[in-house]
């Protein structure tokens, strides 16, 4: 049978006829934007600090599912590439977790919306209003220091599903909130979708870049939305009670392991300068004085990053992640007989399944088979119901449930899986060959 993803639900048309809009309600914003000012993204000015290999580090900020707990938070995950740091999702507390986390607030470039429901979202008006110098207000006659925007700012870029504008439009309106720095935001849409338009009645915010893209789907995917000479970023549709979306970011190939035993003797020899040492690295080709040609190291493989929101059935975006070096992948519920004392008597693994799989998510198995069909090299989990905890560092009892996940996983996986907790660290180590 044919995958089909959900259809958008949201529905513009109340706002119309509403007081929301009636122009008593709506507040002064001056628009400070003309079709020839520069602004410029962060990928703009980012990609040239960045130096392959990057260092690759992922911050688990949250890793509860819809009901957050006193040791998990609605979900959000940073992906640091380097010193910049790209966030996907941002449901509530994801500031707070930022706060609390050795993620720098002010390197957030990007940010990914894998799809709105709240616990994915309801963090990123707040996040936007600390990020883009959105705090404070003034008086009538006071001068705002929002009042102009500041395009020479790095514009942050943020990219989801149709609705993702309107719903910061909406909130953005209906809180008076003005920023000082930019922002821009793409939407991936489905083909059902409006291929034009911004999908709701209200304008452009004040600081709102009018670059936004509106993403078609070429072959059921959306490929390189996002693309630098370090670094790329794809996405495909994945089923979920809602347009879901999950992202793939893969590194473009990374220099080799020079041996400087193998070409400095050549060019000391030759008396060729030293600085021919930084173009071997790069893996390329240098003619020395006598006409022998050295070559540098062959290019070793990038790194691969997939990052699913939540799903019951990620299989279409199972061509863009095969071979994965991580795979974070959802595992709301699981059967635990023995271990979760909340576990009732008449359910079974089957039982649990059949009702994780109707409200859109997946159990530890289903994770861990995935991660073994696109021979995923690593696996993390998340999104966990609320009754497991996110201490399982410092509690006994924790540690052994969210063992029992891990194992649930790693039987159909094959591998070791780790199960994410709030502020986890994971480095991805560079390739070997």
């Amino acid at each position: 049978m044919a995958l089909r993803a959900t259809r958008s639900l949201f529905n513009p048309s109340p706002f119309l006829g509403s007081g929301f809009l009636k122009p008593s309600f709506i507040p002064k914003f001056s628009l400070n934007l003309r079709p020839n000012l520069a602004w410029r993204s962060m990928a703009s000015c980012s990609s040239s600090t960045r130096h392959s290999p990057l260092d690759i580090q992922l911050t688990f900020l949250g890793t509860a599912s819809a009901q957050p707990s006193s040791t998990r938070v609605h979900s959000s995950l940073a992906l640091r590439l380097g010193s910049d740091v790209w966030l996907f999702d941002c449901g509530e507390s994801t500031q707070s977790r930022l706060q609390q986390s050795i993620v720098k607030m002010g390197r957030i470039e990007k940010v990914f919306i894998t799809h709105t429901h709240g616990d994915h979202i309801f963090g990123l008006l707040p996040l936007m209003a600390s990020m883009l110098n959105g705090a404070g207000g003034a008086a009538d006659g006071a001068e705002d220091p929002r009042e102009h925007i500041d395009v020479n700012n790095p514009v942050v870029e943020i990219y989801g599903p149709l609705g993702t504008r309107a719903y910061i439009r909406s909130g953005l309106r209906y809180t008076h909130t003005r920023f000082n720095s930019p922002y821009v935001v793409h939407e991936l849409r489905l083909p059902w979708d409006p291929k034009q338009g911004d999908f709701t009645p209200l304008p452009l915010h004040s600081a709102e870049s009018p670059h936004g893209r509106n993403i078609v789907q070429l072959n059921g995917k959306w490929e390189n939305i996002f693309a630098d000479d370090l670094v790329s970023v794809s996405a495909a549709p994945i089923l979920h009670s809602v347009p879901c979306l999950g992202y793939v970011v893969n590194e473009a190939p990374i220099p080799g392991k020079i041996d400087p035993k193998k070409y400095i003797p050549e060019l000391k020899r030759t008396n060729t300068h030293i600085s021919a040492m930084s173009r071997l690295q790069k893996g390329e080709s240098v003619e020395l004085g006598d006409g022998t040609v050295l070559h540098g190291p062959p290019r070793r493989r990038g790194r691969k990053i997939v990052i699913l929101g939540d799903t019951h059935n990620p299989s279409a975006i199972e061509s863009l992640a095969l071979d994965a070096d991580l795979l974070v992948h959802e595992a709301t519920n699981a059967h635990l007989p023995g271990v979760d004392p909340a576990t009732k008597e008449d359910e079974t693994y089957k039982s649990i399944e059949e009702r994780t799989r109707s409200r859109g998510h997946s159990t530890p198995q289903m994770a861990g088979a995935f991660a073994k069909r696109i021979r995923a090299k690593r696996l993390i989990l998340n999104h966990f119901s609320a009754r497991y905890p996110g201490n399982d560092d410092v509690d006994p009892e924790a540690k052994v449930i969210m063992g029992a996940i891990a194992k649930l996983a790693a039987d159909e996986y094959g591998k070791e899986v780790v199960c994410a907790r709030d502020l986890m660290n994971f480095t991805l180590g560079v390739p070997e060959s």
